[in-house]
């Protein structure tokens, strides 16, 4: 099956049309712009919202990247940036799907609030390779910190990317592909009773 072209922030109603066709398992290219955040970053944005200030970023239909990338060498655009386990973000997750993002990239597994919130927000989350943050880094064109320097590689960062490759780990529908791909493996791949007996 041929990856799906999607263009962040998922806010024209062509890209929004194309959120709710994904299913679980499907395989994506993303490009735009995202911002990276982890959770000293979402601790913060929490306490903005806390506080009635705005976020560093317009949250409708914005894609954050669970990603610490390292610095750059000399000339580069970016050091390694590999997504960060995503459960880390659970406890604000909501909140910010809440505010209009609509696409979460990281990797591993969510709580069942988050997959609850997500379907409520009509968001997706998208899983991206762990452990191949040099790859990954390629499909970045350009970074730049937008907030909380302070945090050094944990700043949030607006990203251009240019078709980040990523898989449909949630969907529209409920779908959750860490349960419904062993089911789906085990259905093709079990023997038939009485087979091999």
């Amino acid at each position: 099956m041929n990856a799906i072209h999607l263009t962040a922030p998922f806010i024209r109603n062509e890209d929004l049309r194309k959120l709710a066709e994904l299913r679980a398992g499907d395989r994506v290219l993303i490009s735009g712009t995202v911002f990276t955040a982890r959770d000293a970053a979402h601790k913060k944005m929490i306490e903005l919202l806390d506080s009635d200030q705005p976020l560093p970023f317009d949250p409708n239909g914005a894609v954050i990247y669970y990603v610490g990338p390292t610095p750059p060498r000399p000339g580069g655009v970016i050091g390694s940036a590999g997504p960060t386990t995503a459960s880390r973000m659970d406890a604000y997750t909501p909140r910010l799907l809440e505010m209009g993002v609509k696409g979460l990239i990281g990797k591993g597994y969510r709580s069942e609030a988050v997959r609850e919130s997500l379907a409520e927000n009509r968001a997706i989350y998208f899983g991206a390779t762990g452990g191949a943050g040099v790859l990954l880094s390629k499909r970045i064109v350009a970074a730049e910190v937008v907030a909380f320097p302070e945090l050094g590689t944990e700043a949030v960062r607006k990203l251009t990317i240019r078709d980040l490759p990523a898989t449909v780990v949630t969907d529209f529908k409920k779908n959750y592909l860490y349960v419904c791909g062993p089911e789906t493996w085990r259905s093709q791949n079990l023997p038939e009773r009485g087979e091999n007996q």
